[in-house]
C-alpha cells in the first residue's frame, strides 16, 4: 500500500503530466526523505516516469532512489539477487528501456558488490535496442 503523501505525489504529477523541480525537492526532502521502502513505490515511482515529462533534476533523483533501495535496503546489502534483478528488470523494461530506465540499471551495477545476471540481460538488451535504433534512423 502507497503512502497516503506519495499517492498524492503521484496523482498530481499525473494530472500535470509535469514534475517539476520544486515536486522533486518536496518528494527526497519531504515525502521520501528515508528513500523508499517497497516494490509498490518503485513500480508507482516508474510507471509515472513513462507518462509524465519532467525536470531534468527527476532523472537524478529517480535513480537515486531506486539504487538506495535495490542495493542498499534489500538483504543482503550491497548484493542484487536473481529475484530482486529480475522484478527490477521487468519493471524498467515496460514499455521498452528508457533513459531513466537505464540509468537506473547502470548506477546499480556500478553501486552493487554483485548483480545477478538478469539485469546485465536488461542493459545489453537496451543496449542492442539503442543501437538499432540508430541504425533506423
Amino acid at each position: 500500500m502507497l503512502k497516503d503523501n506519495l499517492r498524492e505525489f503521484i496523482d498530481g504529477a499525473a494530472e500535470r503530466n509535469f514534475i517539476a523541480a520544486a515536486d522533486v525537492t518536496r518528494l527526497t526532502g519531504e515525502i521520501l526523505d528515508a528513500g523508499i521502502t517497497s516494490r509498490l513505490e518503485v513500480e508507482s515511482l516508474l510507471a509515472l516516469d513513462r507518462i509524465i515529462e519532467s525536470d531534468e533534476s527527476w532523472g537524478a533523483a529517480l535513480t537515486k532512489l531506486v539504487v538506495e533501495f535495490v542495493v542498499w535496503k534489500r538483504a543482503p546489502f550491497g548484493v542484487v539477487s536473481g529475484d530482486d534483478a529480475l522484478w527490477l528488470a521487468t519493471v524498467l523494461e515496460v514499455s521498452g528501456p528508457s533513459r531513466n530506465a537505464m540509468n537506473i540499471a547502470y548506477a546499480i551495477l556500478d553501486e552493487a558488490g554483485y548483480v545477478d545476471v538478469a539485469l546485465l540481460d536488461f542493459i545489453m538488451r537496451g543496449r542492442q535496442q539503442a543501437r538499432q535504433s540508430l541504425m533506423a534512423a
